[in-house]
């Protein structure tokens, strides 16, 4: 093993519902949604309208100013609806998936070994996979005339309830490794692994050939790609590096394999209000329903999350799985008041600070609501987001830099080396119940803007 990074500053969430290790085949769900606001940036352009009939790898649509990356079904069937918000903004394209065996687009199969840059560049643009590379900075879809100084992949998660990519990735050595190959054809630099040195690594990620090797250990977010960038090969300005899931690399890999865009994913469902939380293996973009459906606790309130607790999207039954997400999480609504508040003992809640009776209690695993417990409030320098953010840099000055709308100072204090997930305990453990997540991707989209 190489030498271990251990990160100390972090916080894990210990909540009831983890997925046990059991994985169910779920049958094709009736409807599969893709959703533009899963891509932060995007001015989508429709490429089919309500009635059109499409395979898996059709064109839904593509982005208004970079036409050539396109968004494609991952199933085949009629497009029955587009979803639309405020100003017409489309929200959701949907299809009615067809009975039978699914009916791809042909992209045809080929060893990346075989094909230059240029080539699989095209061919995963063509799919519509392209929009599964991710840039930093900004975390927005890699433009594909980029040359990235590295490739970055974590390869586990420490997020509350997160699923066990070692488990999800059983039986994917072959596409894993064929989807590293074209990986390797797009970077002049280095494919970095980033693994769990806590446990012993799955065999697609041990014996991946080409990639270079980092273990981490230590509490969330030791398993964001950011924080392992920081510490590897930190973003200096000017400076593009590419990001993707793992599992996203396997269904790259297929592409070349089989020469079609097979979206197939494993995904757990979990969550203190999930009656037998466990892993399901589906096609990308099925309906919340289909996940869901007669394993939720009907005793109470719910709210169904698409990704984790602290990032992910609220979602309702009629809702799909976001196009990058590898969860499902459901936790109690917090609609309701409790007796007393922060003055009682809180011998089942969890603090981040310490102060309640829970501390006491090493292991214990807290079915947490919603409840924000109290509403927005003046900003309070608590030292909280230092003590989980475990970055070289000055969190709270960065949010306040970014509310003053000072460009220079968002520079100088590190807006090229976060997005919202690594300053998702930021907003966790604020005093103030300051929207952090969503400050910080006005600064990432006003940065954008201005030096574009």
């Amino acid at each position: 093993m190489s030498k271990v990074i251990k990160i100390k500053r972090g916080l894990n969430i210990p909540l009831k519902g983890s997925a046990e290790k059991v994985l169910v085949r779920l049958d094709k769900a009736e409807y599969y949604g893709v959703k533009p606001i899963d891509f932060p940036g995007l001015v989508p352009k429709l490429d089919v309208k309500v009635g059109d009939r499409v395979k898996a790898g059709s064109p839904l649509f593509h982005d208004k100013y970079n036409p050539e990356i396109v968004f494609t079904s991952p199933i085949n069937g009629e497009v029955i609806e587009v979803r639309r918000g405020e100003r017409r903004t489309i929200l959701e394209v949907v299809v009615k998936t067809e009975n039978g065996e699914t009916e791809h687009e042909e992209f045809g199969a080929a060893s990346p070994d075989s094909l230059s840059r240029d080539e699989v560049v095209e061919k995963l643009l063509k799919s519509g996979l392209w929009p599964y590379i991710k840039q930093r900075p900004y975390g927005i879809v890699a433009n594909p005339n980029d040359n990235p100084k590295a490739i970055f992949i974590s390869c586990f998660d420490t997020a509350p309830l997160a699923p066990d990519l070692d488990f999800a990735v059983q039986g994917e050595e072959e596409a894993f490794q064929v989807g590293i190959d074209a990986l390797r054809k797009l970077t002049t630099g280095t494919i970095h692994l980033g693994l769990n040195a806590d446990y012993p690594p799955a065999n697609a990620f041990l014996k991946a050939k080409g990639v270079e090797h980092h273990y981490f250990t230590g509490p969330h977010p030791a398993g964001n790609v950011g924080i392992q960038i920081h510490h590897i090969d930190p973003i200096a300005k000017g400076e593009v590096v590419w990001t993707i899931n793992p599992l996203d690399v396997i269904i790259i890999g297929r592409l070349f394999l089989k020469g079609i865009y097979d979206a197939t994913k494993v995904i757990a469902l979990a969550g203190s209000e999930v009656v037998k939380p466990r892993y399901y293996k589906l096609i990308s973009g099925a309906s919340i329903d289909s996940v869901v459906k007669d394993n939720i606790n009907t005793d109470t309130d719910v709210r169904i999350i698409s990704g984790n607790v602290l990032t992910g999207t609220r979602v309702d039954k009629n809702g799909f799985v976001g196009f990058y997400d590898n969860m499902v999480s459901v936790i109690p609504e917090g609609n309701k008041y409790e007796f007393m508040g922060w003055i009682a003992p809180g011998v089942n809640k969890h603090s981040a600070s310490r102060t309640f009776l829970s501390k006491l209690i090493p292991g214990k695993k807290f079915r947490l609501n919603t409840n924000m417990h109290g509403g927005h409030r003046a900003y309070v320098l608590t030292g909280q987001y230092e003590k989980v953010l475990p970055m070289d840099i000055y969190p709270v000055h960065l949010i306040k830099a970014i509310l003053a709308n000072d460009i220079d100072k968002m520079e100088q204090l590190g807006i090229y080396e976060v997005v919202e997930e690594d300053m998702a305990l930021c907003e966790y453990v604020c005093a103030s119940k300051t929207e952090v997540q969503a400050i910080l991707r006005n600064g990432i989209n006003t940065m954008i803007k201005e030096l574009s």
